[in-house]
């Protein structure tokens, strides 16, 4: 079987793309332009999708502002380091956040020692959302979500499950569902998302919650066995593989992905918020970006910024609940 393209193959090129590439006439209409340098902060190591997705978005608004945009990459806490230093500027415009659920929304319930608040930023408008997965390895007779609740209630304690480390959104996932449920898995967590599939292949846990990618090419390698995604519709790339939502009452309001997008200091200037908001519809209005989006399984999400503001706020409402449940506490580092 061919394997799908990996996402980060298809990230970087599509990155490659060339900044001068024609853009709709509707990205010249905003009244605002930089001034200077523009600054897009990820708070998060090179080659991941948020770092990818900045960079995206910088040859992008480079050539519709005219301006020079960087990517500066600010790891470490989580992503809350590099969203702190975005607190921390002026709301002109010329810093720009490129957040994700880690810094974003879970943070703020699982880490004692946060440095900024939800009221610190401004959200812009989401990019892209990005299902997560929940597979099992083939050695256990597991095929469905529904498969899954009737062999753990059956075989209490004997389940495994990895996820990408404690506190991470596949972890979250995990335990939401266990939560919903009713149900006992014993967590596995590892130091990233490669450690944890590789656990997984090789069976040295049952099951696996993890991103879209890298799973997918595994499960339809016929690796793993893929049992639902998490989102409430089914992944374009994988028809064929049910959402949690489908298996019963219980999980009908299930609802968790990995999304990426933007944020500004607080109280930015109305046309500057405009002016970022349109670019983004513009930005992903693009068909190479929706082409290249579509490759990894994602979907682009744009929103005003009241939609996004309100989307935020309940995915920081959701995440806290099952950190409060879980009764998990942490510290950014």
């Amino acid at each position: 079987m061919t394997r799908l393209i990996s996402r980060r193959r298809v990230l970087t090129g599509a990155a490659a793309i060339s900044a001068a590439a024609i853009l709709p006439r509707a990205s010249l209409g905003a009244d605002w332009r930089p001034t200077e340098t523009v600054r897009l902060i990820v708070p998060a190591a090179p080659g991941g999708t948020t770092d990818v997705m900045g960079r995206l978005l910088a040859a992008h608004l480079q050539t519709a502002w005219g301006q020079s945009a960087v990517v500066e990459n600010r790891s470490g806490g989580g992503g809350t380091i590099g969203t702190a230093e975005v607190v921390r500027q002026k709301a002109d415009g010329h810093t720009i956040l490129v957040g994700n659920p880690g810094p974003n929304a879970i943070a703020y319930s699982i880490f004692r020692n946060m440095k900024y608040k939800p009221e610190e930023l401004q959200p812009v408008s989401n990019l892209i959302r990005i299902p997560n997965i929940i597979s099992a390895h083939p050695s256990v007779p597991i095929k469905s979500i529904a498969e899954l609740i009737a062999y753990i209630k059956a075989n209490p304690d004997k389940l495994t499950y990895g996820s990408s480390g404690i506190g991470q959104s596949p972890h979250l996932t995990a335990a939401w569902f266990l939560q919903l449920t009713g149900l006992k898995m014993v967590h596995v967590p590892f130091r990233g998302a490669g450690p944890a599939l590789q656990a997984a292949l090789g069976g040295d846990i049952q099951v696996l919650f993890d991103n879209l990618y890298p799973t997918l090419p595994q499960v339809q390698d016929g690796k793993l066995n893929a049992l639902a995604v998490t989102t409430p519709e089914r992944a374009a790339l994988a028809p064929k593989i049910p959402t949690v939502r489908e298996t019963g009452p219980e999980l009908a309001k299930f609802d968790v992905s990995s999304w990426f997008g933007i944020f500004l200091p607080k109280a930015p200037p109305a046309p500057v918020l405009d002016a970022l908001n349109k670019e983004i519809k513009v930005f992903l209005e693009r068909a190479d970006i929706k082409e290249n989006m579509a490759k990894i399984g994602a979907r682009t999400d744009y929103g005003t910024p009241q939609q996004y503001s309100d989307f935020i706020a309940a995915e920081t409402a959701k995440f806290g609940a099952i950190i409060k449940q879980e009764g998990l506490q942490m510290d950014a580092g």
